[in-house]
């Protein structure tokens, strides 16, 4: 039986639409979320801000926004966990050929990995670009699938908050 396409011309098309399937499925705002577990008696584990926006200049208000967040929950749990998981195309952002023009938020992301809030970006996206580890700087991890990563995140106990416009 003959079809008329492949596995691989498929793979892509499966990831996109898992990758929806995660951004609307998080449920609460970003704002929402943090509110909610501030008012908690006791924190979760760990959290894990999640980034999936197609505008590659998400990152200038985004990362402010989790810096602020990361503050206000450090604050009311200081041993949280916490970290950050960017897996659409605000994460070229982050690559060393556009620091220059990205300064405020390269600065920022290396201000929340020395504070331990690893910030990662999803492998299989870049590499549909034709990009890899070497092209991040190395306050930037790699993971090889954003959506694993944030699941990795889940398993351990860590609470999913997508990041939204404001």
């Amino acid at each position: 039986m003959s079809y008329p396409f492949r596995l691989p011309c498929l793979l892509p098309l499966m990831m996109v639409f898992a990758l929806q399937m995660l951004a609307t499925s998080a449920g609460a705002g970003e704002a929402d979320g943090v509110e909610a577990l501030l008012a908690r008696d006791e924190p979760p584990f760990g959290v894990v801000f999640e980034i999936v926006e197609r505008d590659e200049d998400a990152l200038r208000w985004a990362i402010p926004l989790i810096k602020a967040q990361v503050t206000r929950l450090r604050a009311r749990f200081p041993g949280i966990g916490l970290a950050v998981v960017s897996h659409g195309r605000e994460e070229f952002a982050l690559m060393k050929e556009r620091r220059a023009e990205n300064r405020a938020v390269h600065e920022t992301v290396q201000s929340l990995v020395a504070a331990d809030v690893p910030v990662h970006v999803c492998g299989t996206l870049a590499s549909w670009s034709g990009k890899g580890e070497a092209d991040f700087p190395d306050y930037v991890d790699v993971a090889p699938a954003g959506p694993t990563a944030i699941s990795n995140y889940e398993a351990m106990g860590y609470v999913v908050i997508t990041v939204e416009r404001p």
